[in-house]
């Protein structure tokens, strides 16, 4: 069994999902779908030290339908039709992403903490 197998149940968040860098509940158990795709998200870095021109392919995303299911997340910046997700206690992220157009998001497991 994958790490990303052990954190999924009937294809949703199995644990309920935690910023990486501070206690901040970012997603409660079973309201994010599974979705096996990769995105080009910039390096983690806190929203005032500016835009990160590095970036990694990331894999493995909880979808969210509806940005009221969040606990605690906030927005950066608006790139074309999208906006990266934060954590919006300490302001660390990308942890993903918000389509405009869809109003889908997507919050990378590798960028979250789950318990």
């Amino acid at each position: 069994m994958s790490t990303d197998e052990a954190l999924i149940a009937e294809g949703k968040n199995k644990f309920t999902v935690y910023c990486s860098r501070c206690p901040s509940k970012i997603l409660n158990s079973g309201m994010g779908i599974y979705t096996d795709m990769t995105y080009n998200l910039p390096f983690m870095h806190h929203k005032t030290d500016g835009d990160s021109e590095n970036v990694e392919d990331v894999k493995g995303y909880w979808q969210v339908s509806d940005i009221y299911t969040f606990e605690n997340l906030g927005f950066s910046n608006t790139i074309e039709n999208m906006k990266y997700l934060i954590c919006a206690d300490c302001e660390i992220g990308p942890i993903g992403w918000h389509d405009l157009g869809t109003k889908q998001s997507y919050v990378a497991l590798s960028r979250v903490k789950h318990s």
